[in-house]
C-alpha cells in the first residue's frame, strides 16, 4: 500500500498535537456520565458484523439462510468469545487460512476464550490476528488502542500475526454513531489509528460497513492510504466501497457457514495475505 506522504504528515501531526493536547489535559476518557450512560453490558454479544444485518437489508431466500456467494481464493474466518472453544484443526482441514479473533471491547472487556482462539489458530497453522469492537462513548480511541495492544492485539513480524483490527459499526447499547458527530468519529479513528501504529509500527486493518461509515463519519476523513480495509456486505458481492477506498482488503461475505463465526475472503494471493502479515 503507497502512502500518501501529505496526507500521512497532517495525520502524524494531527496525532502528536492531539497526544500532547490530552496530557496535559489529563483527558484519556469519557466522563463518567458519558460512561454510566452506555455500559458495556453484553460484550459477549458483540461481535464483527453482529449489528450488520440488524441494520442493512440482506438478501435471504429461506430461513436461515447460508448465504454462499461464488467465493474462492484465501478463505477465512473471523470469531468472538460467542463462539466459545473452536476446534482448529478442523478450520484449517475446512482450508481456513486466515482468521481474526475478538479481544478486547471499550477498556473493559476480554474475550475470555481469546487465548484458546488465538494462539490455537496459530497452532494449526492458520494467519491470525486479533481486533478490537470499538465503543467510542466509553473512552478516547488512543485508550482503547492501549488497551487492544495490552490484551492480545499487538503485531509481530513472525508471518503468521496480522495487524490489528478496529471494529466500527452501529452501537449495541444507543445511538447508532455513540452520540458523536462525524467530525468528531474521524477524530475518534484517527486516535485510534495513530496510537495504534506507534505502539505496533503497524496501522490497524478497519472494519466497516459503506452504510455506517457514510453515516456516521460524513465521508470526511480519508484512512485509505494507511489502514487497510475490511468490509462486510452479506448480498452476493463486496458493493460499493466506503470513502475513499478502491478496493477491500478482506471481504466478510456471511455470518455462518463453512466455518465457525463469520466467513471471510482474502482480495488477493496468499502470498499477499502474508506481506500483509509481514509488514
Amino acid at each position: 500500500m503507497i502512502l500518501n506522504c501529505h496526507v500521512h504528515g497532517l495525520r502524524r501531526a494531527a496525532s502528536v498535537a492531539a497526544a500532547l493536547a490530552l496530557a496535559l489535559l489529563g483527558a484519556t476518557a469519557a466522563t463518567p456520565a458519558q460512561a454510566a450512560a452506555n455500559p458495556v453490558t453484553h460484550p459477549r454479544l458483540d461481535w464483527a458484523g453482529s449489528q450488520f444485518a440488524k441494520h442493512v437489508p440482506v438478501h435471504r431466500a429461506g430461513t436461515p439462510l447460508l448465504i454462499s456467494p461464488n467465493v474462492s481464493g484465501v478463505l477465512g474466518l473471523d470469531v468472538s468469545g460467542y463462539q466459545g472453544d473452536v476446534n482448529w484443526s478442523a478450520v484449517a482441514a475446512d482450508g481456513a487460512q486466515f482468521a481474526y479473533v475478538k479481544a478486547t471491547e471499550s477498556t473493559t472487556y476480554t474475550n475470555p476464550y481469546f487465548s484458546q482462539q488465538y494462539e490455537g489458530s496459530y497452532d494449526a497453522g492458520i494467519i491470525r490476528g486479533a481486533y478490537h469492537f470499538a465503543t467510542p462513548d466509553t473512552s478516547s480511541g488512543a485508550a482503547q488502542a492501549d488497551y487492544f495492544v495490552a490484551n492480545g492485539g499487538g503485531w509481530s513480524g513472525d508471518g503468521k500475526t496480522l495487524p490489528g483490527m478496529l471494529d466500527l459499526e452501529w452501537n449495541p447499547y444507543g445511538a447508532d454513531c455513540y452520540g458523536l458527530s462525524q467530525s468528531a468519529m474521524v477524530d475518534w479513528i484517527l486516535s485510534f489509528s495513530d496510537q495504534y501504529e506507534s505502539l505496533t509500527g503497524r496501522w490497524p486493518v478497519i472494519y466497516t460497513a459503506t452504510s455506517w461509515w457514510s453515516e456516521c463519519t460524513g465521508d470526511l476523513g480519508d484512512f485509505s492510504s494507511t489502514n487497510p480495509l475490511a468490509l462486510a456486505d452479506y448480498n452476493g458481492s463486496p458493493g460499493t466501497m466506503p470513502y475513499a477506498w478502491s478496493y477491500q482488503t478482506i471481504w466478510q461475505y456471511a455470518d455462518s457457514g463453512t466455518f465457525p463465526g463469520d466467513q471471510d475472503a482474502f482480495n488477493g494471493s496468499y502470498s499477499r495475505l502474508q506481506s500483509l502479515a509481514t509488514g
